[in-house]
């Protein structure tokens, strides 16, 4: 079973719901039609209904069945706002946060949070920090982690013919980790990595092969590869490796 057929019979289980940021989306609103007709993503697209509704129409996705929430006319703001207000703890005041949660992105950020949807889709025309700025101010980490960390989930053909899976991290949030930052990253991508069925094999990336190159960056990748080693003796890690070596 292919990594995709896998989260649809995993989802199909236990069904959730998925907040898109950018309802007027073409792209969007295609995953949101293939999701109606899959039924096991509930798909919650925030806007405004009209423009939502005529932007489907003009590219000929059926979309209804999904929910449309506009920040405008939402029922829950008071309620929201009181909880942005609390969960920014003096950082913000109560018009600050009511202005925030007309931005699509706060307030989807804000339905997971309250529990009103389980996971959020941004970026298709937000950017990286715009789609990750919220969430880092209201959601904020798992409990125990230090830090917040991405990445990116890529499928290529493989030469045995199955699909290959690799979740490359960290790509996008953290821009120059420590070595114990590289652990908990590496810790945090291979549960992230099996949480979509893959068995995961560690790289620690640099310009170096095994001792090729020298640096401090060099130094600090192998010896975070060390502690993530004696942190996760049962998960196979090694490195440093530059990347073609890594996936050869």
């Amino acid at each position: 079973m292919n990594m995709f057929a896998q989260l649809i019979s995993t989802l199909k289980k236990s069904p959730k719901t998925i907040v898109f940021t950018e309802g007027t989306d073409p792209r969007i609103l295609e995953a949101s039609a293939r999701l109606l007709s899959g039924n096991f993503l509930k798909p919650v697209l925030v806007g405004n209904p009209d423009e939502i509704a005529a932007a489907a129409e003009d590219i000929g996705f059926n979309i209804r069945g999904a929910e449309i929430i506009d920040p405008e006319n939402y029922d829950g703001m008071d309620e929201m706002v009181d909880k942005m207000v609390e969960l920014r703890k003096g950082k913000m005041t109560a018009d600050e946060c009511r202005a925030a949660l007309k931005k699509s992105n706060y307030f989807g950020t804000m339905l997971v949070k309250m529990g009103k949807a389980d996971c959020l889709l941004g970026g298709a025309t937000y950017s990286t920090a715009d789609t990750v700025r919220p969430a880092l101010q209201l959601i904020k980490t798992k409990p125990g982690n230090k830090i917040v960390s991405s990445c990116f989930i890529m499928v290529r053909p493989a030469a045995s013919g199955e699909n290959e899976v690799l979740a490359m991290a960290d790509c996008a949030i953290n821009i120059k980790p420590t070595e114990d930052e590289l652990v908990e990253i590496c810790k945090e991508t291979v549960s992230c990595a099996k949480i979509f069925g893959v068995d995961p094999k560690v790289a620690f990336l640099s310009y170096s092969t095994l001792g090729s190159g020298k640096g401090e960056d060099v130094d600090k990748m192998r010896n975070a590869c060390e502690k993530a080693k004696a942190l996760m003796p049962d998960t196979p890690i090694g490195g440093e490796f530059q990347f073609d070596a890594a996936v050869s």
